[in-house]
């Protein structure tokens, strides 16, 4: 799914991106390293994947799928997005 990185913190590596309608979302370091960036600025699109949290459904791991990534999904990779 596709996003637009909005805030990044260069210490902590975690920041929050947002989603097509707005919806600013967080991530994490372990989601800003397994895309292997060094750097994110806001205003940069990016790709994420996400899985599912606190269900006994289907864990969804690495999701990529564009509905509902706000409550009960958490982003798991963060990446540039590239056409």
């Amino acid at each position: 799914m596709q996003a637009t990185a909005y805030t990044y913190d260069p210490e902590s590596r975690s920041g929050q991106v947002l989603l097509a309608d707005g919806t600013p979302v967080p991530f994490d370091a372990a989601a800003f390293d397994a895309g292997g960036l060094r750097l994110l600025r806001p205003g940069q699109r990016v790709r994420i994947e996400t899985e599912e949290t606190g269900t006994d459904a289907d864990s969804g791991a690495g999701t990529d799928s564009g509905a509902g990534a706000g409550a009960g999904r958490r982003i798991t990779l963060v990446t540039l997005h590239t056409f």
